[in-house]
Parts: structure tokens; sequence; C-alpha cells
């Protein structure tokens, strides 16, 4: 099986499945994120406790990049402090932007990186990035508790 393949199988597990796609119990930030040009909407629940994200999870609705990205992002962050969920988030974009292209690196990002080939498509490129940037608002205090 091809890269191009496997790619294309985590993004659609992810898309189909939800098991990052639904409410946590108590959450401490709760943050929307839209995408104007598209209209893919996700909410971003995090529980952090002593600087670690203890939970995260989402809801919302969009295409299958917004939806995939936003639920790879969820594996990854968990457990992990704030910090680190930043500095995988810039990573991340780095990515995207291409500006980062070292594969080593790159490895920290894990099923992310089935997003790398997005860069080629200036129009997807904002919903690869909408959970990101929801992710880095919540963290930076910019959430809106419900």
């Amino acid at each position: 099986m091809g890269l191009e393949s496997i790619y294309t199988q985590i993004l659609t597990e992810h898309n189909n499945s939800n098991r990052n796609k639904h409410h946590i119990d108590s959450p401490t930030a709760v943050l929307k994120g839209v995408n104007p040009s598209c209209g893919d909407e996700i909410e971003l629940e995090l529980r952090e406790k002593d600087g670690m994200i203890e939970d995260a999870a989402f809801t919302g609705i969009g295409c299958a990049i917004s939806q995939a990205s936003a639920s790879i992002m969820i594996d990854l962050i968990k457990g992990k402090t704030k910090e680190e969920a930043l500095r995988l988030a810039n990573l991340f974009f780095g990515m995207i932007k291409n500006e980062v292209k070292d594969e080593a690196e790159l490895e920290d990002l894990d099923e992310a990186v089935a997003l790398k080939d997005i860069s080629h498509m200036p129009a997807r490129v904002k919903c690869a990035v909408l959970g990101w940037h929801t992710l880095e608002d919540a963290i930076n205090g910019e959430q809106k508790p419900e």
C-alpha cells in the first residue's frame, strides 16, 4: 500500500469515527472555531488540570478534512501539557505552510502528517487548520465558557 493510500485511509477513519466527536464532562475551556469561507464549524472542549490537557473533544459540522484534522489533533494533545500542545500546533502550521519539511521533526505530529500535502491545495488549508487554530486560541485564554 502506497503512502498516499495510507494517508487517505487515516483521514477517512478519523472523519468517520466519533471517538473524539462528543462533549466531555466539566470542560475548563470551550471555544468555537468557524471557517467563514466554507462554513465548517467546530466547538472544541478541553479539560485542563495542573497544566495538562486531561481530556478533549469536539463537535461540529464540516468537510472531511476539517473533521479528520480536529480528530487527529485531539488524539495528539490528550495527556500533553498546554505548552506541548502549542508546540505541536505550531509544528503543524509550519508543515501546512511548507516551512517545516524535516521528516524527523514531523514525526512528532504522528498521524497529522497525513495532512502534509494539503499545502498544495490552498482552498483546503483553512479546513485543515481550523481545529488547530481553535486549540491555540483556547490555550491562549480566548475561550468562551458556556
